[in-house]
């Protein structure tokens, strides 16, 4: 089933920015004919009830019943939402890479909203928001008690108005307070550079809708030079469109080559992607970006980079490169966001989001609370060692999916010990960057391989 028949797929850890999108019409489930759970139905209708009549300030039918679908669904997994008319918009404008915010991945714990991760080049990320903090006050308005698309809502806003994050912190003794000015987040999506004289490096910091695009024309630009090995960073990349991802395995893939597949319930959550394009172009797409490419990408040595923030679409790539044996993976355990979720329009303006498939690699493995294995283990010196320490996974997450298949992790073949890491973490791709400078180490010793 190609991606057209599919509809549009969005896949991350954030509540908002990142999920599955299929604006098809919703089939008729087989649980539709099941009998209705009358007695836990009249339990609700006297609670219903009471409220109405009996708690201290008055409430509406509206709030009431929102309420009660935003607990029912939250209390399903991490990533399930229900979107009010003003949420459903917010939410659609994430995949444009462009809205006003403050630019940080977020989901739901214990009432509070925790940083996933920040995005890179935005008032999050300059000024300190860390992977794994919690937000506890938004102004002066306590974040315990919102709904997370409330949370959102109010951290989005005007461009370069201010807001104030109060940040719990493991590790801090009192709470932090982080002053941000709100940002049109203009995320660039694809970065590049040659790093020495025959090595290219290329950073993807979220899977967009012109991801595929500005890919082509960085390895066009790479590969006016010889190339002798390449770096593809997916560390902190928390996903993005899923078709964005199948364009970047296609760059590197050979044609026909699996990518991923999902499997759920219905027979309309199952699919097959490959490196073919009508698994990767838009429909507004003119030309196969990916078809004239420099025929040295696809076998030039190369190394994926990879952390705990790798996530979801990233962990495609990165399971795919990896099972094709195409790339080396190195770096730590990534996320392990193994799900799909569709988003269902009610027809009302408002819309709900739903876990409905898990993803697997070409080879059968499933990613959710799992990740993808690195073949090289190191840790990552962007990183501070605080954040390393937490190390959030999907796992670590409130009424997350179960890995179906069991098991741990397989282990990596082989761990490249890291020196004690002192001072600022380090810019990802610069010379302080200690993973690239080893994948390099690694790339070299794969070329002079294979000259032999």
């Amino acid at each position: 089933m190609h991606m057209k028949k599919a509809g549009l797929i969005l896949i991350g850890v954030a509540a908002g920015v990142m999920l599955g999108l299929n604006l098809s019409a919703i089939a008729q489930r087989e649980t539709a004919s099941s009998p209705l759970p009358v007695q836990e139905l009249r339990t609700f209708a006297d609670i219903f009830s009471r409220i109405k009549s009996d708690y201290v300030d008055p409430k509406s039918d509206k709030d009431l019943i929102t309420s009660a679908i935003n607990g029912m669904v939250t209390g399903l997994d991490p990533h399930s939402a229900y979107y009010d008319a003003d949420a459903y918009k917010e939410l659609q404008i994430g995949t444009e890479g462009e809205f006003g915010g403050l630019g940080i991945e977020v989901t739901m714990e214990d009432g509070l909203v925790k940083v996933i991760s920040p995005i890179e080049d935005t008032p999050a990320y300059k000024a300190g928001i860390k992977s794994g903090d919690l937000i506890l006050k938004l102004d002066d308005l306590l974040v315990k008690g919102m709904t997370l698309n409330d949370a959102v809502k109010k951290m989005r806003g005007k461009p370069n108005t201010p807001i104030v994050l109060t940040v719990l912190r493991k590790g801090s003794a009192k709470p932090l307070v982080f002053k941000l000015i709100r940002a049109v987040i203009k995320v660039k999506s694809v970065k590049y550079k040659t790093v020495e004289p025959g090595y290219a490096y290329i950073r993807i910091t979220q899977f967009q809708e012109h991801t595929g695009e500005s890919l082509a024309a960085a390895i066009r630009e790479l590969f006016k030079q010889p190339v002798k090995g390449l770096v593809l960073d997916l560390r902190n990349d928390p996903g993005g469109l899923l078709f964005g991802a199948v364009a970047v395995s296609a760059a590197f893939l050979p044609p026909d080559s699996p990518v991923v597949s999902t499997r759920g319930r219905t027979s309309d959550s199952e699919m097959k992607l490959e490196t073919i394009p009508e698994d990767y172009l838009k429909p507004s797409d003119k030309t196969d970006y990916i078809k004239n490419l420099p025929a040295e990408v696809k076998t030039v040595p190369m190394i994926v980079l990879v952390n705990n923030g790798t996530a979801s679409a990233s962990e495609i790539v990165s399971g795919a490169l990896q099972d094709d044996k195409r790339a080396l993976v190195m770096g730590t355990q990534t996320f392990g966001k193994g799900s799909v979720q569709t988003i269902f329009p009610l027809g009302n303006g408002t819309a709900v989001k739903l876990t409905t498939a898990r993803y697997y690699t070409p080879n059968g493995r499933s990613i959710q609370a799992k990740g993808i294995t690195p073949d090289i283990t190191i840790e990552d010196t962007t990183v501070s060692s605080q954040e390393a320490a937490l190390n959030l996974h999907e796992s670590d997450l409130e009424h997350h999916l179960i890995n179906e298949k069991g098991g741990a992790a397989p282990k990596p073949k082989l761990t490249i010990q890291e020196p004690e890491q002192t001072g600022k973490p380090a810019e990802p791709g610069s010379k302080d960057d200690y993973m690239l400078g080893q994948a390099l180490n690694v790339l070299k010793g794969m070329s002079i391989l294979q000259k032999r």
